[in-house]
């Protein structure tokens, strides 16, 4: 465990100088080490954000059913260039920056303050949460086709509880574990794709392909499909404290993760709306398995079932890694109380995990459409605060070490983000009241915890520290240039 000082002793220091300790460029020194763990390397990496991005095609088919063949195709096509590509870029260059558990928490809190950054920790981790929520349930949406009796009813809720506990201790058991475990779960998932794709060659015609009526488009649907497939980049962050070198392996790993995820869902969309005549009614969760039925037989709708459900194992066990990550780092920045940073033996946050994994519980009675709007509106506000945080310590700090940086100056930086946010304020004008009153709900609890957390912290009800081994963060406007203060 790190050794800790209290919020008391600790003096300012110019960000990257504590106890001669620095964050240092490519081929330096390593970044603060939090644990003996194992640490990721680049392939497990990659399969992690895979899962926490994707999964694989899963979940896309409402994009056809919402928009028709072209708008679906056109969308993740173009829709990674809008908000993927920037995203990635940014958590990239800022990872990089912060080679630290808590990711984008630390970010915000380095260029905004330590109040914005809880909220970004608190709307995350609870987007983060409820996305969660989605997976045993989807997991077993796969199965009760063929077990009617995990549709409903207390063998369904059985059943969830049972398969959250399994995915829970798994994460507990260490995070290298995951990491493989996602590996061949990914591989698992992507191979039926890839023969359907090839299987369907002989039949695909391309004019299918450029069906569109532009006065038929459930937008909100189709935008939503698009966010909730396409975000979550900036997940694995949370988890750079856990990387083997995170300097050079987190962008490599984002970078191939990303040609990974955009040929994922854009070529069994291809191969599914060339093959077949399109009937839009049908395209909702779980048709691919009925489409790779139509094109290669029952044997590879069962193996297309079989990956589905593989795959929702896999996300949520990325999902819980990074969620129990950002607790932990949070709490060596003493924004949680220290409880929120002990390790389970396997170096695994053991609060973290525990917290999590109630959340997932207590939402996953939510619909499926209700999950992904509520998530992307809790998510829109992050990435706001995200995009804040980047362009300012741009602005502010230029010359302060960034061991990969995005090769665009202060004006391209703030050009860059322009597009996303755009999409943001979309996404949120087109939500529903329910959701929107829910999101906001949650954002006003944000807003309370954390001088509720100080309250407690001043009482000394519970025990807050910042860990001596990262460094200072606590000052923000320092006139100085060549390095972050904070």
């Amino acid at each position: 465990m790190k050794l800790r000082s209290s919020p008391a002793r600790q003096t300012s220091v110019a960000m990257g100088e504590i106890n001669r300790a620095e964050y240092v460029s490519v081929g330096e020194l390593p970044s603060p080490s939090v644990n003996n763990a194992k640490k990721v390397s680049v392939l497990p990496l990659v399969f992690l954000i895979f899962y926490e991005v994707s999964g694989g095609p899963f979940g896309v088919e409402d994009s056809v059913g919402a928009a028709g063949p072209l708008l679906a195709l056109l969308g993740f096509l173009v829709f990674p260039l809008i908000w993927s590509i920037p995203e990635a870029l940014i958590t990239a260059e800022m990872g990089t920056m912060f080679p630290e558990n808590g990711g984008y928490v630390v970010w915000v809190s380095s260029a905004l303050g330590p109040f914005w950054g809880f909220q970004q920790g608190w709307m995350k981790w609870l987007s983060g949460v409820i996305d969660n929520a989605l997976y045993p349930v989807l997991f077993l949406d796969y199965l009760k086709s063929e077990i009617p009796v995990l549709g409903e009813g207390l063998p369904r809720v059985a059943a969830v509880l049972a398969l959250t506990v399994i995915l829970t201790y798994m994460n507990y058991r260490g995070l290298t574990i995951v990491g493989w475990v996602a590996v061949i779960l990914g591989a698992f998932s992507i191979l039926p794709f890839a023969v359907m794709g090839l299987v369907s060659i002989p039949k695909l015609q391309p004019s299918r392909w450029f069906v569109v009526n532009l006065k038929d488009v459930d937008w909100n649907l189709y935008l939503n499909t698009l966010f909730w497939n396409l975000n979550y980049w900036d997940s694995i962050s949370t988890l750079a404290g856990e990387v083997e070198n995170p300097n050079k392996t987190l962008p490599k790993a984002l970078f191939y993760a990303l040609i990974l995820v955009v040929l994922s869902y854009f070529l069994p969309l291809l191969s599914g709306t060339g093959a077949i005549a399109l009937n839009r009614e049908l395209w909702t969760d779980g048709y691919f398995s009925d489409v790779a039925k139509i094109i290669g037989g029952a044997w590879l709708s069962w193996w297309i079932q079989g990956a589905a459900a593989m795959s929702n194992m896999g996300m949520f066990v990325a999902e819980m890694s990074s969620d129990s990550f950002q607790l932990l780092g949070m709490a060596e920045r003493g924004m949680l109380p220290e409880f929120f940073s002990q390790r389970s033996r396997h170096g695994t946050p053991l609060t973290g995990i525990l917290f999590s994994a109630s959340g997932v519980v207590l939402l996953s009675w939510l619909s499926f459409q209700e999950i992904i709007a509520a998530e992307n509106f809790l998510y829109c506000f992050g990435m706001i605060l995200e995009f804040l945080a980047f362009v300012k310590l741009r602005i502010k700090h230029p010359a302060a070490s960034r061991p990969y940086r995005i090769p665009v100056g202060t004006v391209g930086s703030i050009l860059m983000c322009i597009p996303p946010t755009i999409l943001i304020c979309v996404v949120l004008a087109l939500s529903t009241v329910k959701v929107m009153l829910v999101s906001l709900a949650a954002v006003a609890i944000g807003l309370l915890l954390q001088p509720g957390l100080k309250y407690v912290e001043k009482k000394r009800w519970l025990k807050f520290s910042v860990s001596g081994d990262l460094p200072d963060l606590h000052f923000a406007n320092r006139d100085r240039t060549e390095t972050l203060v904070y």
